[in-house]
């Protein structure tokens, strides 16, 4: 019997390491279509959520990732974790695909450690009036 019991405990181990691990979350909060803007600026708006507690909060920089180009991102104003971006799409474009990279910095013992997460592979489709 006892023997059952620590092989149940050892099976049980990596399920508790799992479930306590810190998860981050990038949350795409731009609608899929947009109507054409005269001004060729478009609003793209993210959301992190993170339970890593070593995560420092002051150091997180997302972009928008658009081909080779990258558009830095500023908090909106009176939301937590939301994060926005204009990004310029030229009058001929009819979609783009985009994804979000987020730099931050996390406390170690000693030096801060630099890490970075990437969102999946989002599009927005521009629709002429």
């Amino acid at each position: 019997m006892l023997r059952i019991k620590k092989r149940f405990s050892l099976w049980l181990l990596p399920a508790l390491l799992l479930a306590s691990c810190a998860t981050s979350t990038i949350t795409n909060l731009t609608p899929t279509q947009q109507p054409r803007n005269p001004n060729g600026q478009y609003l793209i708006e993210a959301k992190l959520d993170s339970t890593q507690q070593t995560l420092r909060p002051d150091t997180v920089s997302p972009h928008v990732v658009v081909g080779f180009d990258s558009y830095p991102m500023r908090p909106q104003l009176k939301m937590a974790n939301r994060w926005e971006a204009l990004v310029p799409i030229p009058p001929g474009t009819n979609v783009i695909n985009y994804h979000f990279k987020v730099d931050y910095e996390y406390n170690t013992f000693g030096k801060p450690g630099h890490d970075s997460m990437r969102s999946s592979q989002y599009k927005l489709a521009i629709l002429d009036k």
